[in-house]
């Protein structure tokens, strides 16, 4: 199997806070990799912008040594580099005063695609809009891509919201959230309404309930200040975990089109009912011999802000009633893993009685590490004696699905780059859907500070706090085990 690949037009994509570590890590690698892909056209240029004093050749240098060391070892030796590098500008802009935006605006082109990347925090957002209008650099058809946080809370979501509408239309703000950007979370849409053998069964009739995890082994780390202000609930649930849930609950849209699916995922995070106190667990890793617990990590003896969250949910609506779907994530876990779990009820007869034991198919997502999907079918164990039953798993993965390809299979922010100079909203959170998300998240977080609720301590390496393992073992049921 091979993946196209289909170029797209020539463009300016400036890159706001282009020298900071998002765009080292994430931006600038990606856009080499589809450099050498052939899906950046010669007429292509990416233009830095900060606030640090450099020229176009400081700056090559260093999306140079970026791209040797997060580029994932990609053609550095012969030449390629060079020829991407051809393409990098660089422009020192003060994102706050008039300082550098004329200059900024003579290095754009008339007729080419233009897009802005804030990859700058929150509080800049609104200044840069103003002043990328005020000084002629955007049109009524540049785009602007947003990082998240996007918000604290509804109130600055609201905010937010509002400073950009004030110089930009909808249409032209594309709100990135890297999780829609894998290849695994497309592939969910394409199993659920391209195949017929799902989607009559995707309902409350005959799926138990949905798991969805997002572990991983690291800390807080150098993030400790910006975490304590933000936890689990915000850093993760409210957004990267609420969009999966959307996928996976949303209804079919009339088309594959960007409003069509997000009116559908809006109506899902509308119909998700108030989370009651006893279905929410909170956790903080604790001290493991000379490593930091969380507390340490935030530089905060006394925090009360989860590094772990579980918590139950339902999707008021005919499809799900009655259908919970549990959340977990947290950090310094026992191993770096994310997937959606579809636990699909038990047969309504066994013809085959008790000693056959309980079996029932699982649809297994897996967005990290190696992506991909697992469909757990029940079957007869090879040899004479009776009939003895055993799972076995229906497994695709994008590794040996495309072999030698599957390394070709552009990463999250290359995607959705992409899709921003190609004027393709689909991935991308709109307004509306950010603000009911946070209208769905705000009381979760301001009952459990009302209540004076301390997170759980647990073991680093563990599955997070005994509490959330009760939160399924109460239903009867129990939590996958978290491993690679």
């Amino acid at each position: 199997m091979v993946s196209r690949v289909i170029p797209v037009d020539p463009f300016d994509l400036v890159i706001f806070g282009g020298t900071g570590d998002l765009a080292r890590r994430k931006i600038l690698p990606g856009l080499f990799r589809r450099f050498c892909s052939g899906q950046m056209p010669e007429g292509a240029r990416i233009i830095g912008a900060a606030r640090s004093d450099m020229d176009d050749a400081g700056f090559r240098e260093m999306v140079a040594d970026a791209i040797r060391e997060f580029g994932g070892g990609r053609a550095c030796e012969d030449g390629t580099l060079e020829a991407f590098l051809e393409h990098i500008l660089y422009e020192t802009v003060d994102a706050k005063g008039d300082g550098g935006w004329e200059a900024l605006k003579g290095r754009l082109r008339p007729g080419f695609v233009r897009a802005f990347y804030f990859s700058v925090g929150p509080s800049l957002f609104g200044d840069l809009a103003e002043r990328l209008r005020h000084f002629g650099l955007a049109d009524d058809d540049s785009r602007v891509v947003v990082e998240k946080p996007f918000g604290h809370d509804l109130a600055s979501a609201k905010a937010l919201n509002k400073a950009l509408a004030e110089h930009f239309d909808e249409t032209q703000i594309y709100r990135i959230d890297h999780y829609l950007g894998k290849e695994t979370v497309q592939n969910l849409m394409a199993v659920r309404f391209g195949n017929v053998l799902f989607e009559p069964l995707w309902n409350a009739q005959y799926v138990d309930h949905i798991q969805i995890t997002v572990a991983e082994t690291v800390g807080v780390g150098g993030r400790g200040e910006y975490y304590d202000k933000s936890g689990a609930m915000r850093d993760m649930v409210q957004n990267h975990l609420m969009q999966l849930l959307c996928l996976i609950a949303m209804e079919p849209p009339a088309r594959f089109e960007p409003d069509s699916v997000r009116d559908e995922k809006l109506k899902v995070i509308r119909a998700l009912d108030p989370v009651l106190p006893h279905h929410i667990v909170r956790g903080q890793y604790d001290k493991a011999g000379d490593l930091p617990g969380y507390r340490e990590d935030a530089g905060d003896p006394r925090s009360t802000t989860e590094s772990f969250i579980a918590m139950k949910c339902h999707v008021s609506n005919w499809r799900w009633a009655g259908t919970p779907i549990y959340l977990r994530t947290g950090k310094k876990l026992r191993a770096r893993a994310s997937e959606i779990a579809v636990v699909f009820k038990d047969a309504p007869h066994s013809i085959f009685g008790e000693e056959a034991g309980r079996h029932r198919n699982i649809l297994t997502i897996r967005l990290q590490p190696n992506e991909g999907m697992e469909l757990g079918v029940t079957i007869k164990e090879p040899g004479p004696g009776g009939m003895r039953l055993l799972d076995v798993p229906l497994d695709m993965s994008f590794a040996d699905a495309l072999g030698p390809d599957a390394e070709e299979v552009p990463d999250a922010y290359e995607r959705l780059i992409m899709d921003v100079i190609r004027g393709n909203q689909t991935l991308f959170m709109r307004g509306d859907e950010v603000e009911a998300a946070w209208a769905w998240t705000d009381p979760i977080i301001e009952g459990w500070k009302a209540r004076g609720e301390v997170p759980k301590p647990y073991d680093v390496g563990s599955s997070g706090p005994d509490d959330s393992l009760m939160l399924l073992h109460r239903d009867g049921r129990k939590w996958r085990d978290i491993r690679t």
